[in-house]
């Protein structure tokens, strides 16, 4: 392990070093140890610091900068994709079945990867956080009630912390995606946080936000998502409202 890099205390309330500590490679690399405990992750999201490793590794907390960032009313589908939208019989719901959305992160291949940073220990920890009412999903349905796309993050004042989506057909997760911009943007939560940058993200209209102005935004605060705000949807939404 690094000998720069902080190991943090066994005191769950402990604060988290600095972001901007932050090692510049690997890019946000921030501190190591520590649990996932619900205290631990809230005060991590509220801090701009999230946990990410993989199987055999240290548990890792990262701050990248910059920041891969949407604004809840700029996200960008093509006209295509809208018009297939309009035509839609899917159904959208908020917090429907959370643990198959993180079970279907954790397991659906993705190009490139061999293995899944969602480990069962992460299932565990984010599955409390949404017992807890902090962590949420959107799940999409096709015309069968079979689950066909999803996504799920933590709730902090002002921003929802966008972890992973997934398809199992084609433009679920843009579907779902979707769906979570607009809810946000209706609730008042103006930045949707998604981590770090790739092609896919950037498509979709994705930008980077300075890990400074990015720290600014989040103690700024601003509405905070709790399971009555995602209410009208737990009867399901068309998705051709989305269009």
């Amino acid at each position: 392990m690094n000998l720069r890099l902080p190991r943090l205390s066994d005191d769950q309330s402990a604060p988290f070093p600095s972001p901007h500590l932050a090692l510049r490679q690997p890019d946000g690399l921030l501190a190591w140890g520590g649990d996932l405990s619900p205290m631990r992750l809230i005060h991590a999201y509220r801090s701009g610091v999230f946990p990410w490793y993989s199987e055999g590794d240290p548990l890792l907390w990262w701050s990248p900068d910059p920041r891969t960032v949407f604004d809840t009313d700029a996200l960008h589908l093509s006209r295509r994709f809208h018009r297939w939208l309009r035509h839609c019989n899917w159904k959208v719901f908020a917090d429907r079945d959370f643990y198959a959305v993180i079970s279907h992160c954790a397991t659906m291949p993705r190009h490139g990867q061999g293995g899944t940073w969602i480990l069962p220990e992460m299932m565990d920890a984010y599955s409390t956080l949404h017992r807890l009412d902090i962590a949420h999903s959107v799940e999409v349905y096709d015309e069968g009630d079979e689950l066909v796309g999803g996504i799920y993050g933590v709730a902090v004042p002002g921003t929802f912390c966008g972890e992973s989506m997934f398809s199992r057909k084609s433009g679920g997760s843009k579907v779902a995606l979707a769906a979570l911009c607009r809810l946000l943007h209706e609730r008042g939560v103006q930045l949707l946080d998604a981590q770090l940058h790739n092609p896919h993200l950037a498509s979709l209209g994705s930008r980077s936000m300075p890990r400074s102005t990015y720290l600014e935004h989040l103690a700024r605060g601003g509405p905070d998502l709790s399971r009555q705000n995602w209410q009208p949807w737990l009867a399901g939404l068309p998705a051709s409202a989305l269009a």
